[in-house]
């Protein structure tokens, strides 16, 4: 019997293990915070179809209608069927097991096993029986497995102060290295988008005259720059690109006050991140906390191509502006003449006092241009020559995930822009698409997300310019399914060219019935799988 009892428990313990698990990787992808985490939760989580199965083995344990063996065999091989669709599921975004996430994991781990010791002990000593034995506590496994969120949540909030010390111990130790490097330069970039593009473009043209570190991925929080500089930065490198992304306001100050840019480029001010920043005012604070910290004796680069951008002042450092968009723009630098073609793209650049230089690319889309153009100038202000430029322009690579045009041995065309969408590149993405005219055109999207109040609006008027350019529509998904599909509906678009499924997967087995050779396919956006 008591094989039975260790075979019962070791199974729907492993069960709870992978629930915690699933817990803490939705915490990771909320950054960890307590309040975007919540949030999530009440996104349809809390109770959840996944989650209300438990509720009902948890009646089924403290019926009346069956025994305590019999249910807890059955809740063993529910357990264990559950178990084997969790093991089966793939993710876009993985758990990443860093040092923070084990001890979340531990100190969970430790709650639910205390819990279940306390009411072992607590049964055998009330009532000494088999019944109550492996019911009382296999109930209380349940509920922790049924609210595994609420032990997650309270492992994060037990475990605060560890953090803080943690982080502040980490924080002076790059403190320490960045103040050994006295001569570093050091570029800020942010903005709602095109920051990471902008960065590696110009860690590209940068490296033709420096030695140049940049943060990789997207570390671009408070703790990602500490860990770029902690565990990357060399003594001999000269300039550090430094990517500031914001949750919320304060968070690219916080940056600024560790990493001390002289130089940055600010290449948006847009509607992403409105759930948590509310306005476009305080998405415009937010990143311009990055011109505040310049020295007066640094520079500022700003695309003027975004209104929000262009209207914010900046008086305590020196401040090009630039855009690629209409000529009414007030710009120090703009890109004119721009012709696209399969090769990619040629353009030329003008700027103060009659400078002008002509680059070739095989980069495609106004925001890649908008993007070079930013880096290109910081390049011109760090005294990089215009022959090394050229040269670097023309072999930069498209950056993965973010407008990367390839071609399938089938001869279809793939665009992909899967990595994220905003409503200026999400429009720029399909007049991309638009020009490629020897087979259909087909965008496959979720539509774009954390646009607060205009989330509704932006994805309505994103289903208008699809069906206003492309061929056949593939909407994933049910977060903004109403929003598009009333934009694409709007403009006579066919409804047999609308197509509406449920996951990513679906998408292409849809698709592997509709491409022939010369279609082109636009994946725009990828949605986390926070979002459903």
């Amino acid at each position: 019997m008591l094989l039975y009892i260790i075979a019962i428990y070791t199974v729907c313990g492993a069960y709870m293990l992978l629930n915690f698990k699933y817990d803490i990787q939705m915490l990771q992808q909320n950054s960890y915070r307590i309040r975007r985490y919540y949030k999530w939760l009440e996104n349809g989580n809390f109770f959840s179809a996944w989650r209300l199965v438990d509720v009902a083995m948890l009646f089924m344990l403290f019926s009346t209608l069956i025994n305590g063996a019999a249910s807890a065999l059955i809740i063993s091989i529910v357990s264990l069927v559950k178990i084997c669709l969790i093991l089966k599921k793939k993710y876009k975004k993985p758990l990443v097991f860093t040092n923070r996430v084990k001890r979340i994991y531990a100190l969970t781990g430790s709650i639910a096993a205390a819990a279940l010791i306390a009411s072992a002990f607590l049964s055998d000593s009330l009532y000494g029986t088999f019944e109550y034995l492996i019911s009382i506590p296999l109930g209380v496994l349940l509920l922790i497995t049924t609210f595994s969120w609420s032990i997650v949540i309270a492992g994060v909030w037990l475990l605060t102060p560890v953090e803080k010390a943690i982080n502040k111990k980490y924080y002076n130790e790059a403190r320490a290295i960045l103040e050994s490097m006295p001569d570093l330069k050091v570029i800020g970039i942010t903005g709602s988008y095109g920051k990471t593009s902008t960065k590696h473009y110009l860690n590209r043209i940068l490296s033709e005259s420096y030695d140049v570190i940049m943060t990789p991925g997207s570390y671009n929080t408070p703790m990602g720059v500490i860990r770029t500089v902690r565990e990357l930065m060399k003594p001999y490198n000269q300039i550090f690109i430094c990517e500031m992304g914001a949750k919320q306001k304060g968070d690219i100050k916080e940056i600024c006050d560790l990493v001390h840019p002289q130089t940055g480029i600010i290449t948006a001010v847009g509607p992403m991140h409105l759930e948590t920043f509310k306005t476009i005012e305080m998405v415009q604070s937010t990143k311009f906390e990055l011109a505040d910290a310049i020295p007066a004796d640094g520079l500022i680069v700003i695309n003027n191509d975004f209104e929000a951008c262009a209207s914010r002042k900046v008086s305590n450092t020196k401040a090009f502006r630039y855009s690629v968009a209409s000529p009414e723009i007030i710009a120090d630098y703009r890109a004119t003449d721009v012709n696209y073609s399969p090769d990619g793209t040629s353009f030329t650049i003008e700027g103060p006092s009659g400078f002008s230089i002509q680059l070739t690319t095989k980069l495609v889309g106004e925001c890649n241009i908008a993007n070079l153009l930013g880096a290109i100038v910081i390049a011109l202000y760090y005294g990089v020559p215009e022959d090394r430029i050229r040269y670097a322009v023309a072999s930069i690579e498209q950056v993965e995930h973010r407008l990367n045009i390839k071609q399938t041995p089938g001869g279809v065309t793939i665009i992909d822009d899967a990595f994220n969408s905003n409503p200026a590149g999400s429009k720029m993405a399909v007049d991309v698409l638009s020009h490629f005219k020897d087979g259909k055109r087909i965008i496959v999207t979720p539509g774009m997300i954390e646009l607060g109040e205009q989330q509704f609006e932006l994805n309505q008027n994103l289903g208008k310019y699809i069906g206003e350019n492309v061929d056949i529509a593939v909407i994933v998904g049910g977060y903004n399914r109403e929003a598009l599909v009333n934009g694409i509906k709007s403009t006579g678009f066919p409804d047999k060219n609308l197509h509406i499924v449920d996951s990513f997967a679906e998408s292409q087995v849809l698709l592997s019935s509709i491409l022939r050779k010369g279609d082109t396919v636009l994946y725009e956006n990828d949605l986390p799988d926070t979002f459903k």
